[in-house]
């Protein structure tokens, strides 16, 4: 049985206190904000939008999901502000403030919002099954198309925003859901069945 009051996330399944925990922290957000960059090498154009199909929305959600509300944003920060100060971490590998103001540049805004609702869900438990856990990041997807989309539609109207950055891109995004949503609860169940006793300890399981 999942405690849904558990404020707890993966990352935390090895209890740390003090210095310990503060420096795991920071190496994951740095960490995981710059794993995105990989993510965003995973780019394939769309003749007809600027927004290309890309592993960002992936690792949104795995983020939000492993390291919580605050951590998962914080770590989206990180990502945008790597990309800002002209790391090449965007899609394409592209850089710069020209691609936050441009018209894709509100699905980027939308990451750390994204990241803390998942991150949020899974602190109360609903990253311990398939089904709870696709329901979280749905909520993070559905963030993510929310500030992108209008933000898109600025730049080409709101109908043409529906079909260049919405509707091509559902089949791709589900794809990915499903197999973020497949990850977290096998990682739980793995660290459950190697150190039970600890878990039960903590008040992460029980």
């Amino acid at each position: 049985m999942e405690t849904q009051a558990r404020r707890v996330t993966l990352v935390d399944a090895l209890p740390l206190d003090g210095t310990a925990a503060l420096l795991r922290d920071v190496v994951l957000v740095v960490a995981f904000g710059t794993l995105m960059a990989l993510f965003a090498r995973i780019s394939i154009p769309l003749p007809f939008t600027p927004v290309p199909i890309t592993g960002q929305t992936f690792g949104v959600l795995l983020t939000g999901a492993v390291l919580g509300s605050r951590r998962g944003a914080a770590a989206m920060l990180v990502y945008l502000a790597e990309g800002i100060a002209g790391l090449p971490v965007f899609a394409f590998g592209l850089s710069g403030w020209a691609i936050i103001t441009g018209p894709t540049g509100g699905y980027l805004l939308s990451y750390p919002l994204a990241a803390f609702a998942v991150g949020f869900l899974a602190e109360r438990g609903w990253d311990g099954t398939f089904i709870r856990t696709a329901i979280a990041m749905l909520v993070g997807n559905v963030i993510i198309y929310l500030v992108g989309v209008p933000w898109l539609a600025h730049f080409i109207g709101m109908s043409n925003a529906i079909t260049a950055g919405f509707t091509p891109f559902i089949g791709g995004d589900l794809f990915k859901l499903i197999l973020a949503a497949l990850m977290v609860p096998s990682a739980w169940a793995l660290v459950n069945r190697s150190s039970p006793s600890d878990l039960m300890g903590t008040g992460l399981r029980h």
